[in-house]
C-alpha cells in the first residue's frame, strides 16, 4: 500500500536521517524516497505529520497471548490489534498457553494462525516440560520449526542444575534461553514488594534478595558454559548493578524491564487495587530510578510490555488471590515518555534491540528497505478507555485514565493501520 508521509521527524539510530525532519515515501511495502520535500502522486495516501516521531516499528519480547487453549484472556486476532494501536509490529509470544508450547506443533500452529498480519509474531517455546522444570522440552525441534527463544514465562526455574543442563544443550544450536530472576524459597507466598510499605499494609514481602540471588545463579551458570543468556523483567537497583557488573566481565547476558516498572510504585498498593498487582512486584522509587538509568548506560537492553491479560473473574477478587499481571501492548510508550525516554532511547530500547537480541532482522528508515514502522505523536493526549481498548481483556489500572503519546499509524507487510490523530 502506498503512502506519503509529509513532514515527519525521523527517530531511528541506525539511520542517516536520525533527527531530521523529511518526506517519506512507501510504495508497494518499501521507502522509495526519503527527501525534504516531495510531491504527492495519484494513488497514494498522504499522512500530514504534524509533529510526529517515525520510529522503526516496536517489538515485544515478553507478551502473554492465550491461544491456544486461553482464548477467553486473549487470542491472536485481539492480541495484534492492540499491538497495533500500541506501536507493536512485532510480537514474541510466551508458552504459557494450554497446552504448553512445548513441541514443533504447537509452534506451526501459532505460525499458521499468525500469518497475512500486520504485526509478525513469533512463538518462544517453553523450556520445560509443562513449565515444571523438571524435563527439558523439545527445544531443538521447536527451534527448527521457528522458535526464536525459549522462556517458562513468570515461573523461574529452581533447580539449578538443569538450567545448567539447558543452557549446554542450547549451545550446541544456537538456542537462548530467556529466565524470569526469582529465588522461590526466599520469595516464599508474599506477593508484593518487601520495605515499609508492605509491613503497613500487613502483607508478607517479597526482597529483592530473591531477584539478585537468582540472577546471580544464572550469571554464575552462563560464565561456567560460556553461553549467552537473558533476563526477564527486573526490578530492582540491585539487579541492574548484578547486570552491569556481568556485561563490564564480558559475560553474554541481556535484559530486559517492564515499561510500568518504571513509573508505577510500591505505594500505588495502598488501596489494595488488583490491576497493580505485577510480578515482578511494584518495588520503590529508588528501583526506578536505577532501572531508568540502567536503560540510559545501556545496562538494560530493552523494554518489554509483560502484557498478561485475564478475564474479569481472576483480577476483581480480593488482592491475595486476584491473578498477576496488566494488560499492556497499548500503553507500553505513554509509560516510557512519562519515565522521561527520549525518541532515540525509545527505538533502540523498544524496536532495535528486542530484534537483536532474538537475531531477528532490524528495519531501518532508509531509501530502499522494507517499510516497517511506527509513527506516534510525543506530546498527544488521549483517553484510555473501554472503546478504544483492543484487548479482549481489561485489567489495566490505566483505563479511563489520560495519557500522553498517541500511536498514530502502523506500518509493516505492506499493510498499514491508521488511528486518530
Amino acid at each position: 500500500m502506498n503512502l506519503l508521509v509529509k513532514g515527519i521527524t525521523i527517530a531511528d539510530p541506525n539511520s542517516e536521517f536520525n533527527q531530521k525532519t523529511w518526506d517519506v515515501r512507501i510504495e508497494q511495502g518499501k521507502i522509495t524516497a526519503i527527501e525534504k520535500s516531495l510531491s504527492p502522486a495519484k494513488s497514494e495516501e498522504v499522512y500530514e505529520a504534524n509533529g510526529a516521531i517515525l520510529s522503526p516499528g516496536f517489538f515485544d519480547l515478553n507478551c502473554m497471548i492465550g491461544d491456544p487453549g486461553l482464548e477467553t484472556k486473549e487470542d491472536i486476532q485481539t492480541g495484534t490489534a492492540a499491538a497495533k494501536a500500541g506501536g507493536f509490529t512485532g510480537l514474541a509470544v510466551l508458552p504459557t498457553t494450554k497446552p504448553v508450547v512445548q513441541s514443533k506443533g504447537e509452534v506451526e500452529y501459532i505460525l499458521n494462525r499468525a500469518k497475512n498480519n500486520l504485526v509478525d509474531v513469533f512463538p518462544i517455546g517453553a523450556i520445560s516440560h509443562d513449565l515444571e522444570g523438571k524435563e527439558l522440552a523439545e527445544l531443538f525441534d521447536m527451534k527448527n520449526a521457528g522458535a526464536v527463544a525459549f522462556s517458562d514465562g513468570s515461573k523461574a526455574i529452581q533447580d539449578d542444575g538443569f538450567v545448567s543442563r539447558a543452557l549446554q544443550y542450547c549451545l550446541g544450536f544456537g538456542g537462548l534461553l530467556m529466565l524470569y530472576p526469582e529465588n522461590k524459597s526466599i520469595a516464599g507466598k508474599a506477593q508484593i514488594n518487601e520495605s515499609k510499605n508492605n509491613v503497613l499494609l500487613g502483607m508478607k514481602g517479597i526482597p529483592a534478595l530473591a531477584e539478585e540471588m537468582q540472577i546471580s545463579r544464572d550469571i554464575f551458570l552462563a560464565t561456567y558454559h560460556d553461553a549467552p543468556i537473558h533476563i526477564s523483567n527486573i526490578s530492582t537497583a540491585g539487579a541492574v548493578a548484578l547486570i552491569k557488573k556481568a556485561k563490564r566481565d564480558g559475560v553474554k547476558i541481556t535484559c530486559d524491564v517492564a515499561a510500568h516498572q518504571l513509573v508505577f510504585t510500591e505505594e500505588l498498593l495502598n488501596d489494595f487495587d488488583s490491576n497493580y498487582k505485577v510480578k515482578p512486584p511494584l518495588r520503590s522509587k529508588a528501583d526506578n530510578k536505577a532501572l531508568i538509568a540502567g536503560l540510559k548506560d545501556g545496562t538494560i537492553d530493552a523494554v518489554s510490555s509483560q502484557h498478561r491479560p485475564h478475564e474479569i473473574e481472576f483480577k476483581d477478587v480480593e488482592f491475595e488471590i486476584a491473578s498477576y499481571g496488566i494488560i499492556a501492548l497499548q500503553t507500553v510508550l505513554p509509560l516510557l515518555l512519562q519515565a522521561g525516554l527520549d525518541a532515540n532511547l525509545i527505538a533502540e530500547k523498544l524496536a532495535i534491540n528486542p530484534r537483536k537480541i532474538l537475531n531477528l532482522p532490524t528495519s531501518t528508515i532508509k531509501k530502499g528497505e522494507i517499510a516497517n514502522f511506527v509513527i506516534y505523536n510525543p506530546a498527544k493526549k488521549w483517553e484510555y478507555n473501554v472503546s478504544n481498548n483492543a484487548s479482549k481483556s481489561k485489567n489495566s489500572p490505566l483505563l479511563g485514565k489520560t495519557l500522553t503519546g498517541k500511536v498514530e499509524l502502523v506500518y509493516n507487510n505492506n499493510q498499514f493501520q491508521k488511528y486518530e490523530q
